[in-house]
């Protein structure tokens, strides 16, 4: 499966595209915002396309023509305002997914936040446009008639094991962490399991291998 990582040069990204890119089912492409982000994805030989989400629907869907699956895990990040939250995370999301469907890129990952649906916690949250953002990019894909799962973690670590997680369909029954690393596995786990396609996900660490949680969560979901 070629797939375009949305958000490459994140976190997750980052370490997403680096365990793809020795694997023999799946060929990765980062879709970064910068030429000079480039360096870390050839020292990892993985190819990439230098664009911005804020472009048209029209440019985004010419960068992921030939493609099987994307991976969206951009966000405009913790130092920009909130407008720039609506304008990536909402926006980017809805251009990538209706290009996606456009060119008939079935496969759909969206990396999203646990409570995305609970509005009640948004008010308390202190970033109610980002919940906001998320909340309706995720609606705009259920809707899309695309191969989706939505992973919806709670606040990420970077802590360097994957260790164990615990994945519901209630975020009130999450833990408060998770890191970084445990989702990118839990995406490249997912990407060819079509028993989470049409599912939304929410997840911590836990108790659970990765596989034996998407077992557990696909048979309530």
């Amino acid at each position: 499966m070629k797939v375009l990582i949305i958000g490459g040069n994140g976190k997750i990204g980052r370490i997403l595209a680096k365990k793809l890119s020795t694997s023999e089912q799946h060929q990765p492409t980062a879709f970064i915002r910068k030429e000079e982000q480039r360096a870390y994805f050839d020292e990892i030989r993985v190819p990439v396309i230098v664009e911005s989400l804020e472009q048209s629907e029209e440019v985004i869907g010419n960068a992921m023509k030939g493609f099987d699956g994307v991976v969206f895990t951009a966000g405009s990040g913790g130092k920009t305002g909130f407008d720039k939250t609506l304008e990536i995370d909402l926006d980017g999301a809805v251009k990538t997914i209706r290009a996606a469907r456009a060119h008939q890129v079935k496969r759909f990952i969206m990396v999203s936040a646990a409570h995305a649906d609970d509005r009640p916690y948004w008010k308390q949250s202190g970033i109610k446009p980002y919940y906001i953002a998320k909340h309706y990019a995720d609606m705009e894909l259920s809707r899309s008639g695309l191969d989706y799962t939505i992973l919806r973690p709670v606040r990420l670590t970077d802590d360097s094991e994957v260790g164990k997680v615990k994945m519901e369909t209630d975020p009130n029954q999450l833990h408060h962490e998770i890191p970084r690393v445990a989702v990118a596995e839990t995406i490249a786990t997912v990407l060819d399991d079509a028993a989470t396609f049409g599912k939304t996900i929410e997840m911590s660490s836990g108790e659970h291998s990765i596989a034996e949680a998407l077992k557990r969560v696909c048979a309530q979901n």
